[in-house]
């Protein structure tokens, strides 16, 4: 989604969204449309700037992204 990079399922982590808030889904068990991204933060930025989020969950509006950035910058090893 945020870089476009094709790679096996298991490489990406899969994020729904909860009560208006983009959340991972580290066991991809969460009920909801799901959407796939690189766990980098430079793949969430891209895809923050190519306003891909909604179109991607199918909803209206911003959607809040603190907690996903948050959990990524704690994984992130760039």
């Amino acid at each position: 989604m945020g870089c476009r990079v094709r790679t096996v399922k298991s490489e990406l982590l899969r994020l729904v969204v909860v009560e208006g808030e983009i959340v991972p889904d580290q066991r991809g068990r969460l009920q909801g449309r799901g959407a796939y991204v690189h766990p980098a933060l430079g793949c969430l930025e891209l895809a923050e700037r190519r306003r891909a989020f909604p179109r991607s969950f199918r909803v209206a509006g911003p959607l809040d992204v603190a907690c996903l950035r948050a959990s990524l910058a704690g994984l992130d090893v760039e």
